[in-house]
């Protein structure tokens, strides 16, 4: 049975036979040792999560008392509506507590993990208010209780003669204990930067600081965000899946004193200043069968922590909770593109230069080429038909670049008319399907509003039509987007690496963000970086432009530590002979999807160990952002007891950290690795 349909059937329980719950409930995960606790008072609904530790038993013989550590004291629940303030003057209307855990199997092509399998224990309420009554309107509360994860959303639902409502805001909060600190990335202004194109999730994060600083613009805090937790030792990640074209895109304002934050809606100024800021909302109705059924839901909030990182980098409670919402078209691949633009320029989009790159990614072994903006103007439908073609004769498909603009900034790149009108826009996948094109870039959107999740909609949907991939730059995070669009690739949503030709300051910063993604921004989405730099100097010639810190092994191990199932590495020609034949090798084969994850060791913004499974190769990276050199032991047998043995490779910067190497894998007598990193310098085994 699908999700949608589901709870359609549980919602009925609820208004048909389900029992009324206490004031106050506890709900434990599949392993009972993750807790969320609800309860009514006055009123109002607020909640609380945290996980179960098992101490040792004071007397022989005697039982282990089990330990509550909260994560997340208690939050506020509710939702602001035109009909109704759902936040205060609640009452119970119903409840329900499934008998058995629900089991969620499914099958992700594009995420960090393939095969999934998952369990959750639910909970369900349904709650009005006495100006709620007079409308018929009643909001049902949904919650998922998974190991390490919890999830919730809301459902509104119609009892009466109204039958749509707008949502002007929520009351849902997110209370941390005092002594939080934080990983976490503001919120601009909008309609700031280059060309008006802000918001679009690329500031600067704050690194282990206190959760109540102020954000850089007043504005709060980007999705997702990391918190650590002194006082218990504890991890939290924060944020929101299944946004799609029913709702707005959501983040989290400034905390308040005491470590409040709540959920803060987009800005009156994004996309121009047009749209609301709120959410346009059909009401669910549980009587009836059929489109309805899934109608009248919110996107789910959603929680992750535990006493150490690995259920942070390895959740997948992004996709757990959604379903997919369209069928593919067709069975897309995973492709590694070249890409002309982040080290050539706006310079480089000529059909001479294009053909460099297509040549490129053929002697490569790669699928793609990326053409990127301003081929409109200074290559024609003409010469792009021609470079479709010679693409053809070279076995690359190509990706092209287009602009969603139809009127909300002044980004001058070309193609500005034909991805946010649905005629143009279908004419145009039309056109690239016929040419053979695999997929494409669309950058430059408004913000988060209802009106632009739309827009993302609206490209993703008829770009299946026609077997065409996404990918989405300077744009918002991608929320549970891999599984509910199948041929949705990836989002930038993150200060990506066209920063390294822009700024020397980040160049010096990269490996400190190299090693932060994977907890964070990585950690809940696809996130299309272009990284992989092997030249030295960032610019088309080699004497010229700001300087790379990291190792060349370094940017090997981001292929691996950066997940996309669309990969526009940052490779040129030049790279053919002057990096080392294994650097190229390696590269020639490196994956895009992966069918499995798994976190050894680490910390957010200093070094990471990270494993990932691509079919029956297991690659391992790890990198070192500190200033100081680093001592490691890898222990591979952690990922299971054959996988030492299938693993031969050790890639490794030497031991001045300048030198490059290939070296067969050499583990201890206890099958371990020990390995002493360079600053910004890393280690790969395959």
């Amino acid at each position: 049975m699908k999700q949608a349909a589901k709870l359609s059937f549980i919602i009925s329980l609820f208004i048909i036979s389900a029992p009324a719950m206490a004031q106050t409930t506890r709900v434990l995960s599949p392993d009972s040792l993750t807790y969320l606790d609800v309860k009514l008072t006055d009123g109002k609904l607020s909640y609380s999560v945290g996980y179960r530790t098992v101490a040792k038993a004071k007397k022989k013989g005697a039982k282990a008392d089990t330990l509550d550590v909260p994560v997340l004291l208690d939050s506020p629940l509710g939702v602001y509506t035109n009909v109704a303030d759902f936040s205060k003057d609640l009452t119970l209307v119903e409840t329900l507590r499934p008998e058995a855990a629900i089991r969620h199997s499914y099958h992700l092509r594009q995420g960090k993990q393939s095969e999934i399998n998952s369990e959750e224990n639910g909970l369900g309420l349904v709650l009005t208010t006495p100006k709620a009554k007079r409308s018929g309107v009643l909001m049902a509360v949904q919650f998922s209780v998974f190991n390490n994860n919890v999830a919730y959303r809301y459902r509104f639902l119609q009892g009466g003669e109204t039958s749509s409502i707008v949502v002007t805001g929520e009351a849902s909060g997110f209370r941390l204990p005092t002594d939080a600190t934080a990983f976490i990335c503001p919120q601009s202004d909008p309609m700031i930067g280059w060309k008006r194109t802000k918001p679009s999730y690329e500031e600067y994060y704050i690194w282990d600081e206190p959760a109540t600083t102020r954000s850089q613009y007043g504005h709060g805090w980007t999705f997702p965000c990391l918190f650590r937790i002194p006082s218990s030792s504890s991890w939290l990640l924060i944020s929101e899946t299944g946004v799609s074209s029913s709702y707005c895109a959501s983040h989290l304002s400034d905390a308040t004193p005491d470590g409040l934050f709540t959920i803060a809606f987009p800005m009156e100024g994004e996309n121009n200043g047009f749209g609301s800021t709120g959410a346009q909302l059909g009401l669910g109705n549980c009587k009836t069968n059929g489109h309805d059924e899934a109608a009248g839901f919110t996107p789910w909030r959603t929680l992750t922590f535990g006493p150490s990182l690995k259920p942070i980098v390895e959740t997948t409670i992004t996709w757990d909770v959604i379903d997919q919402l369209y069928e593919p078209s067709i069975d897309y691949q995973g492709s590694r593109n070249t890409w002309s633009w982040i080290l050539w320029q706006d310079e480089s989009i000529n059909y001479d230069d294009q053909v460099a790159f297509i040549d490129l990614a053929a002697s490569l072994g790669w699928e793609g080429c990326l053409i990127d903006g301003g081929w409109y103007e200074h290559i024609g439908r003409a010469g792009m038909e021609k470079l479709f073609a010679y693409c053809k004769q070279k076995g690359v498909r190509p990706w092209v670049w287009y602009n969603s603009n139809g009127g909300w900034n002044d980004a001058p790149q070309c193609a500005r008319q034909c991805m946010h009108n649905p005629i143009v826009r279908k004419q145009e996948m039309r056109w690239l399907r016929d040419g053979g094109v695999a997929g494409i870039k669309v950058d430059f959107f408004a913000g988060d509003k209802q009106e632009t999740m739309r827009l993302y909609e609206g490209i993703l949907s008829d770009a299946n039509d026609f077997g065409i991939q996404v990918i989405f730059h300077g744009c918002t995070l991608p929320r549970g987007w891999e599984r509910m669009y199948p041929n949705y690739c990836g989002s930038e949503a993150v200060l990506a690496s066209e920063n390294l030709y822009f700024g020397q300051a980040f160049c010096d910063m990269e490996a400190r963000h190299a090693t932060l993604h994977p907890f964070v921004r990585n950690a809940v989405g696809s996130m299309e970086y272009g990284g992989t730099v092997l030249q030295r100097r960032l610019h088309r010639e080699p004497n010229k432009g700001n300087t790379r810190r990291t190792s060349d092994i370094f940017e090997l191990a981001t292929a691996i530590a950066f997940q996309s199932s669309g990969q526009n590495f940052a490779l040129t020609p030049r790279n053919l002979t002057e990096q080392p034949q294994f650097e190229l090798d390696f590269m020639r084969q490196v994956p895009t999807t992966w069918d499995e994850t798994r976190f050894i060791d680490g910390y957010p913004g200093k070094y990471i160990v990270l494993a990932r499974r691509h079919a029956d190769r297991w690659y391992i990276i790890a990198m070192n952002a500190e200033d100081q050199a680093k001592a490691l032991t890898i222990d591979p047998s952690v990922l299971g007891d054959s996988v030492g043995r299938s693993l031969t490779t050790l890639l490794h910067d030497g031991i001045d950290g300048k030198s490059p190497q290939l070296s067969p894998l050499k583990l201890d007598k206890r099958g371990h690795l020990s390995i002493k990193l360079q600053s910004q310098c890393a280690a790969v085994i395959y």
